[in-house]
């Protein structure tokens, strides 16, 4: 004996099947969500990070940005230019290669400002070398007559002669207060929460750097791992202070002192602010301690 033809299942049984597998879906991308926004949060707070502060503004950078940012900076100090040259020269980068030493671009570009060697910007060896292609940059930039008071779009147009010229005004904030705290116009600024220290460097590839970028002349200690460095004043100094902090990473740099305040590696996640100590110290000398 034969069936008949199979029953077909109720439609409410059908509605539920499919309400059930909506819920699971749900949680999974509930689920999935949560562990993206654990996964962000972690990195915020235990992955390496540097902050600058200035004129109640706050941005975040890698320690590779806050380093490349340092020399172009250093460089425009060093020149004896306005900060106004930096936050131009530091908006451009930002625009050009996110303040990273790329060695990639749109046909031939390269580096922080993505200059092109058959452009007369030098060798593609030279405009890979962060000094190098700062100082390639400013050269062109103090060519232009009333830089310092035009407008962002146009003074970075005239020495990129970008297809883009507008936005280079998106990155202008940003360079601002990377060029205020850099500079040591406003002191503390910068601060750096790394991981453990790398591998020790040598004292003296610190300050090869540091006359390179700065200009100023360090005296490293008998043991190797402090350099010291006297500038003519307090502003200069926190402009050291800035640098070596924002170099950290590359250099292995543990402690910074300068005046009555003190950046330490080793405070972890409270390391992106410095911290008082005891007792007041010379204003215009830098003590750099390293791993």
């Amino acid at each position: 004996m034969t069936g008949g033809p199979p029953a077909h299942r109720p439609r409410h049984d059908r509605r539920h099947r499919l309400r059930r597998t909506a819920v699971v879906v749900g949680l999974i991308v509930f689920v999935t969500l949560i562990a993206t926004l654990g996964h962000f949060t972690y990195r915020a707070y235990t992955g390496a990070t540097c902050r600058v502060t200035a004129g109640g503004q706050s941005f975040g950078f890698t320690p590779e940005q806050a380093r490349n940012a340092a020399t172009i900076t250093a460089i425009a100090m060093k020149r004896g230019l306005p900060a106004r040259a930096a936050t131009i020269a530091l908006a451009t980068s930002l625009q050009e290669s996110n303040l990273q030493n790329v060695r990639y671009g749109d046909r031939d570009s390269l580096g922080l400002f993505q200059q092109r060697p058959s452009q007369g910007w030098g060798t593609e060896a030279e405009v890979l070398d962060p000094v190098h292609a700062t100082n390639a940059f400013y050269d062109a930039l103090v060519k232009i007559d009333g830089y310092p008071t035009m407008e962002i779009t146009k003074v970075a147009q005239e020495v990129q002669r970008s297809a883009y010229p507008a936005a280079y005004a998106d990155h202008e904030g940003q360079g601002r207060v990377l060029a205020s705290t850099l500079s040591g116009h406003s002191p503390a600024g910068l601060g750096c929460r790394l991981g453990q220290s790398p591998a020790p460097v040598a004292a003296d590839r610190l300050t090869t750097a540091l006359l390179a970028e700065t200009g100023q002349t360090g005296v490293a200690a008998g043991d190797g791992r402090t350099v010291t460095v006297h500038t003519s004043d307090e502003q200069s100094a926190w402009g050291v202070a800035e640098w070596a902090v924002a170099s950290a990473d590359a250099f292995a740099v543990a402690r910074v002192d300068v005046a009555d305040r003190s950046w330490r590696r080793d405070r972890g996640r409270r390391a992106l602010d410095w911290v008082t100590t005891d007792g007041p110290r010379d204003g215009t000398t830098v003590t750099i301690t390293l791993a």
